[in-house]
């Protein structure tokens, strides 16, 4: 996993706590490569799909395994957004839209590493003027800390220098049962969302914000992932099963706050994600197909991992009435989001 990559090295470098948990990053695309979480009878596995080494990484930078997602996370429709009155095109990675930055976002990016201890890393990087499409100069200040609590925490600041949207999250595809091994299906799943926002085929929002009740959207009541997976639902077909943004339940406004949790009944792994931000994509694994070969050789087949990616919801830019992704010049974007490890009997 280390290397050089446009002039600059990559390196991996250890996380861990006194609770048994270790995880490895790499500067590329400050990716986790590797999350070593105890069950129920203090048995490890790495829960998180990946590669063994950087050339794997650099040929496959989608699905964007274990990476930093901006600058803008999630779809933006036709690629094209206006501020101020001017519109700024954007690469277009997904079909006609511009999928979590554009094919070089930060998932692609060697970041510098301010500094690195057992229990923390600080990553910078400044993604200039124009890169991707993106209007003014972005810098980014984010990192990675284990605590003592079983806590993977994620803090992000950034500034720019003009008028900009932004829109930052990470992209682990984990699997409480230990990568590579089946469906994540049988895992328990609790949202805590009253609402999602629809999408229409190409998966980009309606702009509406519909109620999850009475439908197979609705996880504010813990259930397995798998049991209205293939239900007779429009939304669901389009993402060819969960692909979709929940606006989160939150008494303030950018509060750190519950927004999921994940429990493996096979073997009691639990993991809790706490963020800041409005919203949550929960992605079922729909588009793995068994053709990536990831660790150990292992192959990652259909729904062998799930994503949740806190964030702002998709395609903001062009949605007035949703929260705003802009970003002025002398405020700062500042975003916390924590994936929890613990264990239940």
């Amino acid at each position: 996993m280390e290397g050089i990559i446009a002039g600059k090295p990559v390196q991996l470098y250890t996380l861990k706590n006194s609770k048994g948990i270790e995880m490895t990053v790499s500067n590329f695309g400050a990716k986790v490569v590797t999350l070593f979480v105890p069950d129920r009878d203090g048995k490890l596995a790495d829960i998180v799909l990946g590669y063994d080494s950087l050339k794997d990484y650099q040929k496959s930078a989608e699905p964007y395994f274990g990476a930093a997602i901006g600058r803008y996370g999630n779809r933006i429709a036709n690629g094209e957004f206006t501020l101020d009155g001017k519109t700024y095109q954007l690469a277009k990675n997904n079909g006609p839209n511009s999928l979590h930055g554009g094919p070089d976002g930060f998932h692609n990016v060697v970041w510098e590493v301010v500094s690195a201890t057992e229990q923390e890393i600080v990553f910078s990087y400044t993604s200039v003027d124009g890169e991707e499409g993106f209007p003014g100069t972005l810098s980014v200040l984010m990192t990675y800390a284990l605590t003592e609590e079983g806590e993977f925490k994620i803090t992000y600041e950034a500034s720019t220098d003009k008028q900009t949207v932004v829109n930052l999250t990470h992209h682990s595809f984990f699997n409480l049962n230990g990568a590579g091994s089946g469906e994540i299906t049988d895992h328990i799943l609790t949202l805590n969302a009253s609402a999602y926002t629809p999408v229409d085929s190409l998966l980009i929002p309606t702009g509406e914000i519909a109620s999850v009740g009475g439908t197979p959207m609705d996880f504010r009541s813990s259930v397995a992932i798998g049991e209205r997976i293939e239900a007779d639902f429009q939304q669901l077909a389009y993402g060819k099963g969960y692909d979709h943004n929940w606006v989160l339940d939150k008494e303030e406004a950018g509060a750190l706050s519950l927004a999921a949790t994940v429990i493996a009944p096979a073997n009691g792994r639990k993991m809790e994600v706490y963020t800041t931000e409005p919203g949550i994509q929960f992605y079922s694994g729909n588009f793995l197909d068994g053709s990536i070969t990831g660790k150990e050789d292992k192959a990652y087949t259909f729904r062998s991992a799930l994503c949740l990616e806190t964030q702002h919801f998709p395609d903001s830019p062009n949605q007035a009435n949703f929260p705003s992704t802009v970003l002025n010049p002398g405020e700062t974007y500042t975003q916390t989001c924590i994936y929890k490890f613990s264990v239940v009997q």
